[in-house]
């Protein structure tokens, strides 16, 4: 079985408000670490000061300083990543309760809110370059390590999954809010990040020197200021032997987020075998990509997405159950199948986080009006996100909120 392992970005909230806090660089205490400039050791993990590393997972800091993220090592199963995920979760709100604030697993702030970048030369020259884009783009989202034998394997994965990602899309839709209003989409997130210049469904590469080639045209275009921009919705790591899709929201529970790992890993492994057996991925033009991106950032589970297999509206139930269906063989091999397909109905029953968050706020709307009810929502989802995650350790109650940033 292959290893797998999550990025988690959390929001910093304050816990009577709901507002984000600009909180990140007392979190680390002095340790920022911009995730994508990670310095990786012998053995392909982060490496680093002990004080910002353990042996299990990490913090470290990402463009907002009203975000945090959290990293898992590599697991081997969906119950390893899982207790990993909620443990991250806990070393984060550890930290920001010792400041009076806590973590979210929210995509996007449901209140409106000016973010502040992290104080980084790199952010810097991001800000000053992309302007609005950067200042903006307060959103959290998952992305998941799959390790892969070899760059061109990885590359033959990238082309074979990427007319499936917008399906992990729909699943993780967590982002129905932003700065303030509903935004009538269920992953909000995905329609800011695909601003940047370079994310959204990339094109077929065929071969890793081809790949190489993108790579190195995209940034001779002096519009990427280095390789760590190159947002595609899935690519190759920088630092380690492993895809890398980043297509999904930070998921309100950590066991769907937990799900939608399983679903990443068994795609890049039934890719994987594709490209092994010769069968040729299928040549879906990037541009019906960007649509089914759009479509599932619009709907999530709600309405209808574009089936993978015909790119043609379906119910968003059955496109969503086609994905495990497709993915079945590899899924049973691995003692997951009746866990991912547990999961899925789970999520098509109760709904999204989007649609969570939208719940809520619709109960507590009588009840906050001067906030239009989405405090009660950041509330919420400080509970879901902190449910089963472990207790590291007490924590004293800090009796004043520390803000190091109110303007």
């Amino acid at each position: 079985m292959r290893t797998f392992g999550v990025e988690e970005e959390l929001l910093i909230v304050d816990p009577g408000s709901g507002e984000p806090l600009a909180l990140a660089d007392a979190l680390l205490a002095g340790h920022r670490v911009a995730a994508d400039d990670l310095p990786v050791d012998p053995d392909g993990h982060h490496a680093g000061n002990l004080r910002d590393y353990d042996d299990e997972m990490g913090l470290s800091a990402e463009l907002k300083l009203e975000q945090i993220e959290t990293q898992t090592r590599p697991c081997l199963d969906h119950g390893g990543l899982l207790e990993q995920i909620r443990a991250g979760r806990a070393l984060a709100d550890q930290a920001a309760r010792k400041h009076g604030a806590r973590v979210a697993a929210l995509a996007t702030s449901p209140l409106a809110s000016t973010s502040h970048t992290t104080p980084d030369p790199r952010y810097a020259r991001m800000l000053e370059r992309f302007g609005l884009t950067a200042q903006e783009q307060l959103t959290c989202g998952f992305h998941v390590h799959t390790f892969i034998e070899s760059p061109e394997e990885g590359v033959a994965v990238l082309d074979r999954i990427r007319d499936k990602l917008a399906v992990l899309t729909a699943l993780s839709a967590n982002s129905p809010f932003w700065n303030g209003v509903p935004t009538g989409f269920e992953s909000y997130r995905t329609q800011a990040w695909n601003r940047w210049p370079t994310a959204g469904p990339a094109g077929m590469y065929g071969t890793y020197p081809a790949y190489r080639r993108v790579v190195t045209r995209l940034l001779e275009t002096g519009v990427m200021l280095d390789e760590g921009m190159l947002y595609f919705d899935a690519r190759l790591s920088r630092h380690h032997p492993t895809v890398e899709v980043r297509v999904a929201d930070v998921c309100l529970r950590a066991e769907d987020a937990a799900l939608i790992a399983v679903l990443v890993r068994a795609l890049v492994e039934s890719a994987g075998r594709e490209w092994r057996e010769d069968v040729d991925p299928a040549p879906v033009p990037t541009v019906l990509l960007r649509m089914a991106s759009w479509q599932a950032s619009s709907e999530g589970l709600s309405g209808e997405l574009l089936d993978f297999g015909n790119f043609r509206p379906a119910p968003a139930a059955d496109v969503a159950r086609s994905l495990v269906d497709y993915l079945a063989p590899v899924l049973k091999e691995q003692g997951e199948l009746a866990l991912a397909r547990q999961g899925v109905e789970d999520i098509i029953a109760r709904g999204t986080g989007a649609a969570e968050q939208r719940l809520v706020r619709g109960k507590a709307l009588v009840a906050q009006p001067d906030d239009l009810g989405l405090g009660a929502v950041v509330k919420h989802a400080v509970r879901v996100t902190m449910r089963d995650a472990l207790d590291l350790s007490e924590v004293e109650a800090v009796p004043e909120l520390l803000r190091v940033r109110q303007s």
